[in-house]
């Protein structure tokens, strides 16, 4: 009976994520057709706009404790190239620390130079950034509204090159690509731009290609405000309230356009507790908002059946972890059920099938490398040197991941924790170890990530005593990513400490 009931378990998990990969793949082929087609078209014509077309537009700048970076953002906002009786500068600023001071003089700095530019306070910090955002937009002027977080450089031309896409009344956001100001710091912002790059190329644009929801990022992005206001405002009863009201805009009919070709540059986690405090606000605020708009998704009579599907896999996406932990776990048991009861060897068999699944991912991701613009052998050594090391460490944050996913749909309310930021671009930059936001406590949760590690080595060992070698590069995988993150929670947790 035990046995029934782990492949059993074993066999939905792989189906789960061999569907999701499927999905990836289709969302592939859209892209490589869309990026196809456009190379036969002829050149477009520069955008122009002229200064006596340019509307109100106001920027806002969501800010809660950010001493290291918050200056390098007003001076990034206020280069704006745009007329400055056109430009609205909100900082909204929710923070409790020097952060007050800091930006109260740079503020100052910039309206003696004639910015328009206002250091927003609040009594209190109901709503976390959505409610900053919500409060801003009340006492804003502008006919649209573009947002950017701390850690964020927008190029001088950022609202000359996506205000001419609203072209028209229908268009309610433009979101453009994040680039990465310090993605060569170290192995785990490599990773991590590995994985943000196939995000922004192949799901984004492959979505948008083929008409299906698409999602605001929270970040680097302008939304028409009669959009906003139209969908019901920011409301923060998720972490992740940019892809709640990306939701709930276009399930009300507007449109949003996403623009490969425009990067705005940002700053990645560079210590593990920062990148898993980031991880877990984004797995956990998917969850929620599967919870609060899937069922809207599938009631929604203007939806073609295929967007209902990709928005089903788009807004559970992080419930991938949940079955990735649930296949590892189950791994260990199978060895066994393999060795003992001969009579399931078929359907372990079957189950192979299923890894048909990874080639597809490898392929989500060996195209989503092409934003790089290597040369073929530059390109096989970037994809091939990294996306193991990224399977490995992502798995190993999939124990974090999925216990935020589980709190997001069960209903359990925390805070909205932001992520901390350093202002580390190049190498040899150190600061970071004494950022006074960083985690200084390990969690039971790393202990747990330790364990597991140690429970895939285990694996390692019993593949070799039944001599059943199938799963050995997967428990590896796993011991190896477990391991990494694991150990850097606890190192750079130390590192903070001192």
């Amino acid at each position: 009976m035990a046995a029934i009931i782990v492949l059993t378990l074993y066999g939905i998990a792989m189906l789960f994520i061999f569907s999701y990969n499927v999905m990836q793949l289709q969302l592939v082929y859209h892209y490589w057709k869309f990026k196809r087609s456009r190379k036969k078209l002829p050149p477009a014509p520069p955008h122009k706009v002229l200064p006596k077309d340019l509307p109100i537009v106001t920027i806002q700048l969501p800010i809660y404790n950010e001493l290291y970076v918050v200056q390098r953002l007003i001076d990034a906002v206020a280069a704006l190239d745009y007329p400055k009786d056109k430009l609205e500068i909100q900082v909204l600023d929710d923070s409790n620390d020097e952060t007050v001071q800091l930006i109260a003089d740079k503020v100052a700095e910039h309206q003696q130079r004639g910015v328009w530019i206002e250091h927003v306070r609040r009594d209190n910090r109901q709503g976390f950034k959505a409610g900053a955002l919500a409060y801003g937009l009340q006492i804003s002027q502008g006919e649209y509204v573009a947002i950017f977080d701390a850690d964020f450089v927008p190029p001088a031309h950022f609202l000359q090159k996506t205000l001419p896409e609203f072209n028209n009344d229908k268009i309610g956001m433009v979101q453009t690509r994040w680039e990465h100001l310090n993605e060569n710091y170290s192995l785990m912002t490599q990773l991590q731009a590995f994985c943000l790059n196939a995000h922004f190329t192949i799901e984004q644009l492959g979505r948008h290609a083929q008409g299906h929801l698409i999602n605001f990022n929270g970040t680097a992005g302008v939304w028409r405000k009669q959009c906003i206001e139209d969908a019901g405002g920011w409301q923060s009863d998720t972490l992740t309230e940019d892809l709640d009201l990306s939701y709930r805009a276009q399930l009300n009919g507007w449109e949003f356009k996403y623009l490969e070709d425009i990067g705005t540059p940002a700053e990645l986690p560079v210590a593990m507790n920062a990148l898993k405090t980031q991880q877990f606000r984004w797995t956990k605020g998917a969850a929620e908002c599967a919870k609060k708009n899937l069922r809207k998704v599938f009631k929604n009579p203007d939806l073609k059946r295929g967007t209902k599907i990709h928005a089903t896999f788009h807004l559970l996406n992080s419930s991938m972890f949940i079955f990735v932990v649930l296949v590892s776990l189950l791994s260990l048991p199978l060895l066994y059920i393999k060795e003992g009861f001969s009579q399931y060897a078929q359907i372990i068999m079957y189950f192979s099938f299923f890894l048909t699944g990874t080639v597809f991912l490898g392929l989500f991701y060996w195209f989503s490398t092409g934003i790089k613009a290597l040369k073929p052998a530059k390109r096989r050594w970037y994809f091939f040197t990294r996306f193991p090391l990224f399977l490995a460490m992502y798995t190993g944050l999939s124990l974090h991941n999925a216990m935020a996913v589980i709190e997001g749909l069960s209903g359990k309310k925390t805070a909205f924790i932001r992520t901390p930021k350093f202002n580390i671009t190049q190498r040899k930059d150190q600061q970071w170890k004494a950022n006074k936001y960083l985690k200084k406590n390990l969690s039971l949760l790393t202990i747990l990530e330790a364990f597991m590690a140690i429970y895939f080595l285990a694996g390692i060992v019993i593949g070799f005593l039944l001599e059943d070698y199938g799963l050995m590069p997967f428990h590896l995988m796993l011991a190896a990513g477990f391991g990494y993150i694991s150990f850097y929670s606890i190192w750079h947790s130390r590192i903070s400490r001192a």
